[in-house]
């Protein structure tokens, strides 16, 4: 098929994969990227073999992830994710990357492979597990903070990583680059901060429901600079993605603060509507089915990555959750920290594009990642809800023996 016709259909899919979702949201609710991947497997040369990708459909793949990344970073509320809960949500990520890597060597008897697959471990799928939270009404309360703290440092901690461990270059060379970039990300931060001329806001203003939409492209230029440096620099462009994200919300924060929610909306339907659910069938179709249905000890990892994000990523959030937090909303957070899909992708493509994993051991992670994102959500809203039951009980309870 022809990529003008590999394009169609994965728009088809687009089109298809909410009608999906929302008929099985009535009995259970499926994330939506969970339809995106299956029916993009479904047309991908392991099964019917409608689709095949070509680098015009990787390029803008690569650019949805990047997207994706861009809003995760965005999403930050700086108001929000900091203090004591900050350095709990940064302490388990570490501790998960210590475990990680040493768990990762372990399994694949290897220090390279083995840094590939620790540091997929240590990942969280922000960008997934939000609208989660944002259906179920948490994401401004306090476990949605929490959620966010610790979700936040789950995206961010895992791009680092890659900078420093997987770029082929020596350690110090890449803290070298890491710091210039910081630097560079320090500057529009600081750019960002400052009071906007008038003009400025009278343009946003003026544009956003005209042709020129000012504030729409100023937005898209932002990423694609961040995009640029992070490229020039030699480090991973989803780095640029989520700098981006932070310092665009910065802006629009002060620059035009009535206008912000209507720009983000904006942003996000391109997008949410376009960018973003051709990563996700695209990965669906660059998925080896058949390496991973060989049986063996392929098919064997699977489960085995999917126990391992929980213990890996899992354990060190339940130690240092906020005190605060009941017991259900703590097993909640544990199964949100440890939804993993997105970065999982990226590794996996980076291991095998380097000829250091398999495509079976990569189809293992993205299958386990996928269960992750069907099976955690679900059962983290189980548990909110029975924490809100039980906590409506017990103000039941104290109200009764009040009187």
């Amino acid at each position: 098929m022809s990529y003008s016709g590999t394009l169609i259909l994965i728009m088809s899919i687009a089109v298809l994969a909410p009608l999906l979702a929302y008929a099985a949201g009535r009995r259970l609710p499926v994330p939506l990227v969970i339809f995106e991947i299956l029916l993009g497997i479904l047309v991908g040369p392991d099964v019917l073999g409608w689709a095949e990708t070509d680098e015009l459909i990787d390029a803008l793949s690569e650019l949805g992830l990047a997207m994706l990344i861009f809003l995760a970073g965005y999403e930050i509320e700086f108001g929000k994710v900091r203090g004591d809960t900050l350095r709990r949500s940064v302490w388990a990520w570490l501790i998960a990357l210590a475990a990680g890597l040493g768990l990762g060597v372990l399994l694949a008897g290897g220090y390279t492979k083995g840094v590939y697959i620790g540091v997929a471990l240590t990942s969280t799928a922000l960008g997934t597990v939000m609208p989660v939270l944002r259906d179920a009404g948490e994401l401004q309360g306090r476990f949605g903070s929490v959620v966010m703290a610790f979700g936040s440092v789950g995206e961010f901690g895992p791009i680092i990583a890659m900078a420093l461990l997987l770029s082929g270059r020596r350690p110090g060379e890449s803290t070298a680059l890491l710091a210039v970039f910081a630097a560079l990300t320090a500057g529009a931060v600081y750019w960002a901060l400052r009071p906007r001329r008038p003009w400025f806001s009278t343009v946003v203003v003026t544009t956003l429901h005209t042709s020129g939409q000012f504030a729409v492209r100023f937005v898209f230029l932002l990423l694609a600079l961040m995009l640029g440096a992070a490229e020039v620099l030699g480090l991973d462009v989803l780095l640029g993605a989520f700098a981006a994200g932070l310092v665009t919300r910065l802006l629009l924060t002060g620059a035009a603060p009535e206008e912000g929610p209507a720009i983000l909306e904006k942003v996000e339907a391109v997008g949410f509507g376009f960018l973003v659910p051709l990563f996700f069938v695209v990965t669906g179709i660059e998925f080896d089915l058949d390496s991973l249905l060989a049986g063996g000890r392929t098919l064997l990892l699977l489960p085995v990555f999917l126990v391992l994000f929980l213990v890996v990523r899992g354990g060190p959030i339940w130690l240092l959750a906020p005190r605060d937090l009941a017991p259900r909303s703590r097993a909640s957070l544990v199964l949100y920290g440890s939804t993993a899909l997105p970065l999982v992708v990226a590794i996996t493509t980076m291991g095998v594009d380097a000829g250091t994993l398999e495509a079976g051991e990569a189809a293992a992670l993205v299958g386990a990642g996928m269960v992750s994102v069907l099976l955690f959500p679900v059962l983290a809203l189980k548990c909110r809800t029975r924490a809100g039951e039980k906590a409506r009980s017990g103000e039941r309870v104290t109200s009764s023996e009040s009187w």
